[in-house]
């Protein structure tokens, strides 16, 4: 915020997780997102059919009472055609491409898609299209963005969606670098590079915004759907 940006933040609705009121009404005010992220973050939300339906249907009572429209899976996973179940404009379990995920199944597009249901309607899947921090920082080792950085100017050379996942326990508020942390020194860095380079010609959007704007322009009989049984993993 003291950047000047605004981001959506997936909070996990159930399990040893606390989600007060307060702080959903203070990011609400200052002009956040708020979002559904799992149900308990343990990993058995797609283990199997019966066990995601039965958990959409918590989900939806979440999205409900927050007011949210978007969700994302823990772990990145996902299966497009399951989560038609959830009551959402958009999800965002997806990348455009990380061959370092548990499903490492990739989107292969920079770009937001729609994705229909039989009965006309559907929702908007919003791909990540930069590295998360736990892929640059923990499993790549980095020590500098300069990853995120070069991704960034090759998505605005082509025009695409950045959309980047931060979690916060794994941002040291310090120089130190730990072994599951990276300075948030780096992440503002990344943050000041993205408004002096693009803030005269990039759209610095919510989440929902961009999925309002796609819905709007993708009408449910375009071409612009994709053969979610590609992305889909049925687990056993």
């Amino acid at each position: 915020m003291g950047l000047g940006f605004r981001s959506s933040f997936n909070f996990v609705p159930e399990g040893k997780y606390e989600v007060s009121h307060s702080l959903r009404s203070f990011l609400a005010d200052n002009g956040f997102e708020v979002g559904v992220h799992d149900l308990h973050h343990d990993g058995t939300l797609y283990r199997s059919k019966a066990d995601f339906s039965a958990g959409a249907v918590r989900i939806n009572q979440h999205l409900e009472h927050w007011k949210a429209v978007g969700f994302r899976s823990a772990f990145m996973r996902h299966d497009l055609e399951w989560l038609k179940e959830l009551n959402v404009l958009y999800d965002a379990s997806t990348f455009d491409t990380d061959p370092f995920e548990p499903q490492p199944d990739a989107a292969d597009t920079i770009f937001p898609f729609w994705v229909a249901r039989s009965d006309g309607s559907g929702y908007v899947e919003l791909p990540y299209t930069l590295a998360q921090d736990s892929t640059l920082y923990l499993v790549l080792g980095e020590k500098t963005n300069d990853i995120w950085k070069r991704k960034l100017d090759w998505l605005a050379e082509h025009g695409g969606l950045a959309l980047v996942n931060v979690h916060p326990d794994y941002t040291a508020f310090g120089d130190r670098f730990g072994r599951a942390e990276f300075p948030v020194a780096l992440y503002e860095d990344f943050l000041r590079y993205v408004s002096s380079r693009f803030s005269d010609e990039a759209w610095f959007a919510l989440p929902r915004e961009v999925a309002q704007f796609v819905k709007g322009s993708l009408s449910p009989d375009s071409n612009h759907e994709v053969n979610t049984s590609a992305l889909a993993e049925k687990v056993l």
